[in-house]
């Protein structure tokens, strides 16, 4: 049970950067220098408590997302938590549907992530306030009061209220097992760490060395500048890590649809299992082509770390444009978007592998992952989560720390 009410007095927000575009770790073929950043929103109640919440930026921008923080805290200063997570559909649409303010979205671009800082700031308040981490928050919820939490608004088409209620309610079966095999195995990762697009040869080959030493099994490998040295890239990466480990590739939005359906085709040699980011994040369409051409190939296509909202991942589930859905935890509007995307991929029978990386998204995303496990999909099946951690690999997730 919530505890004493406890309001909201205060809400800051801070632009926090990281030179990693020094040594173009975080580099891939879009984004040539990326300093990871993010606006941090620190919110304070009068009892004391606090709750912490960002938005991954790369650099230049992080300031007008503050910005836009600064502009959405007077619709959350003055509220009490146990009024915000009473309604939490109604506060989600208070941010997302200002008169004015939703102009310059709806939801999508800077305002979105804006409106994701915050709420990620409220969900570690609320999740703090029960004395729980946000995955136990989420999977000890009664199945009425998580989908209370999410806007169904203009997806009803593809996932009802009642549908996504009969999700949560079937998944109950086999719960605690799941719990208990998470404390015990962790949730499968893959990493990107060793194979950024600015890094030598020399330093790919020590990466990958000791990622295989750590015990990775999955990488991903950045691609889309150039195609020849693509190939040498990726025959390096399928010699170091031999037949049976898990290649991916990810383009970062490089090509044109044919374009990208004659690239990966030259790549398939080296038996990916998905293509990400083949295209504009924003057509479906042309992922929808991709799919289809790439499907003999048995190479999937991945996209969904630049989805700007619930909507767009409902066409791309509807229109069969992804084989992969990566939810991100700041580019949607926090968890209240995420769990309607889980639930739809659900339904589509598509498998979730968060887009993570950066500066607090491995951290973030763990907690959305474990709920889609626990209390969604109960498949590990073809899953996998994000660890591209710049600069440094870590070991293979463990749940150790976020379960606790």
């Amino acid at each position: 049970m919530l505890k004493m009410t406890k309001t909201i007095i205060k809400l800051t927000v801070r632009d926090v950067r990281f030179p990693t575009s020094l040594e173009q770790h975080g580099s891939d073929a879009m984004h040539t220098d990326p300093d990871y950043s993010v606006a941090y929103v620190v919110i304070e109640t009068d009892q004391g408590m606090q709750g912490y919440g960002l938005t991954f930026t790369v650099g230049r921008g992080t300031e007008i997302v503050v910005c836009a923080v600064e502009a959405l805290s007077a619709l959350v200063v003055g509220k009490s938590l146990e009024e915000i997570v009473s309604d939490f559909r109604g506060f989600y649409r208070l941010l997302t549907s200002d008169g004015q303010m939703r102009w310059i979205g709806p939801e999508k671009g800077v305002i979105q992530l804006a409106t994701a800082a915050v709420l990620n700031a409220v969900w570690d308040l609320w999740a703090r306030s029960e004395g729980k981490p946000l995955w136990k928050l989420l999977v000890e919820m009664d199945p009425r009061k998580l989908i209370s939490c999410i806007d169904f608004r203009y997806i009803t088409d593809a996932l009802t209220e009642e549908e996504a209620l009969d999700i949560l309610v079937k998944a109950q079966t086999g719960k605690q097992q799941r719990v208990d095999q998470m404390l015990k195995e962790g949730y499968p990762a893959y990493t990107t760490s060793c194979a950024w697009l600015g890094y030598s040869d020399q330093l790919l080959k020590q990466l990958c060395t000791d990622a295989l030493n750590d015990g990775w099994t999955k990488f991903k490998v950045k691609v889309g500048a150039d195609l020849k040295d693509d190939i040498r890239r990726c025959s390096l990466i399928r010699q170091m890590i031999g037949p049976h480990n898990t290649l991916m590739i990810d383009a970062n939005q490089r090509w044109d649809v044919g374009e990208a359906i004659t690239w990966v085709t030259r790549l398939a040699e080296y038996k990916p299992l998905w293509i990400e980011e083949p295209t504009s994040p924003d057509d479906i369409l042309g992922h929808a082509a991709i799919s289809k051409a790439l499907a003999p190939l048995g190479i999937g296509v991945a996209t969904g770390e630049q989805c700007h909202n619930r909507v767009m991942f409902k066409q791309f589930l509807q229109a069969s444009a992804l084989q992969f859905v990566q939810i991100d935890s700041c580019r949607l509007g926090s968890v209240n978007e995420n769990l309607a995307v889980l639930l739809m991929a659900h339904k589509f029978k598509v498998p979730v592998c968060p887009h993570a990386g950066g500066v607090g998204l491995c951290e973030l995303v763990q907690h959305l992952i474990l709920f889609d496990y626990i209390s969604v999909s109960a498949s590990l099946d073809n899953r996998c989560v994000n660890m591209d951690i710049p600069a440094h690999h870590s070991k293979p997730f463990n749940c150790g720390q976020v379960l606790k």
